[in-house]
């Protein structure tokens, strides 16, 4: 794995195109070569073996490029509607700017971890790069160009702005260095870097034949845990054989079926895009909020902008209350724990420390299943990826493992 970390100096010069998806952190895992190479499939390429392949991705070094990424992500959440984006910090901006922007881009491309999009990216060196999200009736799309920074939401036409770092905070910044709102993964290329980045011994990778994606020939590299115990039944990622792009990533489960995460290019041009896609200026109307104005709201925000009546526990939890963090195992079912404030579980509708908002009530009951063992009883929160144990003496398990895994670690900490 040596050779992969070596070129970190030349992936940092490599264009990042922000595409978000979820669950980078989770697919994250350590990493120990399996010899294998690619001698079948179509098209027919040239053998090379999986050290190969990922050399080929860290040299990567494509600057240029434009296409369009079809990104779906199922997690098996209860379909809410639109009340989940309340729960994110930022979220819900409204046009009289008291609630933010809906322009803003920490919270507007949060809104990309689940479902189906597709998105137009393109990018031309380290300073130029846009990504529209298509929606059948509206668009909304982030410009980077230079020292500017756009975001436009033609749904609410609202504009985000951002001059540079030093004036629009750690968001613009983020954006100057080509890098997504903390938090928010990235393109089949940074899907692929977080996967790979880390070696150890707990996972297996493989040439897995070749395919054809977005016209183009590829690689097919599977990367799956040794593990057993993990929600990850393995990742395929489709690179391509010319320049070393990942063009298709894949995250599927452990249990079956559908993928939960499958983000790919429909169509790909890696020549200079034109200099009029990196224009933008605000339409006549467009509510424009600046992105220092944003950091000073964000800077202002207190236990007392939560909800109303949520209880103090999660209003410390959120400004950053939560301690003892560790972490149980390693690899692919390695588990969080840590502790909530005040000692105890998470409350409910009619507990004493008071109501907890109805659609939070809502979605906790529609993911919870209640589980006893010798640290007690608790609840477990489950997605198609990851799980987390909410025990009622306040302690959190979380994982992309197993619930039963989860009950386990739960017992051992006792």
């Amino acid at each position: 794995m040596a050779p992969y970390e070596s070129e970190s100096a030349g992936r940092r010069k490599a264009t990042r195109y922000v595409v978000p998806v979820a669950v980078v952190g989770v697919a994250a895992a350590t990493i120990g070569l399996v010899p294998a190479l690619a001698d079948s499939g179509n098209p027919d390429l040239p053998k090379i073996s999986a050290q190969q392949l990922i050399e080929k991705i860290a040299k990567s070094d494509v600057q240029q490029m434009s296409g369009t990424v079809k990104i779906s992500t199922d997690l098996g959440l209860p379909s809410l509607g639109g009340m989940a984006g309340g729960f994110t910090p930022g979220a819900g901006g409204s046009s009289d700017g008291k609630a933010g922007s809906s322009a803003d881009p920490q919270s507007k491309l949060t809104e990309l971890a689940t479902g189906t999009h597709t998105l137009r990216i393109a990018a031309d060196g380290a300073d130029r790069h846009k990504l529209s999200v298509l929606d059948s009736a509206a668009e909304y799309s982030v410009i980077h160009n230079g020292d500017e920074v756009w975001a436009y939401d033609s749904a609410s036409n609202e504009a985000y702005h951002a001059k540079d770092a030093a004036a629009a905070g750690d968001r613009a910044a983020k954006h100057r260095k080509g890098e997504t709102p903390k938090g928010v993964p990235a393109t089949p290329k940074e899907l692929a870097d977080e996967v790979l980045k880390a070696s150890g011994k707990t996972t297996s990778i493989s040439v897995e034949g070749t395919s054809q994606v977005a016209g183009r020939d590829a690689y097919k590299l599977l990367v799956k845990p040794k593990q057993a115990g993990s929600t990850v039944g393995g990742i395929t990622i489709s690179v391509d054989a010319k320049t070393g792009v990942p063009l298709k990533f894949t995250l599927t489960p452990a249990g079956g079926g559908k993928a939960v995460v499958d983000a790919g290019f429909t169509k790909v041009d890696f020549s200079k895009p034109a200099a009029s896609t990196f224009d933008f200026t605000p339409p006549k109307g467009a509510k424009v909020t600046e992105g220092d104005d944003l950091k000073a709201r964000d800077k202002s925000h207190a236990p007392k902008d939560m909800p109303k009546g949520m209880p103090k526990e999660l209003r410390d939890a959120r400004g950053g209350g939560m301690k003892d963090l560790k972490v149980i195992g390693e690899g692919w079912t390695s588990i969080a724990e840590l502790k909530l404030p005040g000692g105890q579980g998470l409350p409910t509708g009619g507990s004493a420390s008071g109501d907890v908002p109805p659609e939070a009530q809502k979605f906790m009951d529609a993911l919870g299943d209640h589980v006893t063992g010798k640290f007690g009883s608790g609840t477990v929160f489950s997605t198609r990826l990851v799980n987390a144990l909410v025990t009622d003496d306040g302690k959190v398990y979380a994982g992309a493992v197993t619930k039963d895994a989860l009950v386990k670690a739960a017992n051992a900490a006792q």
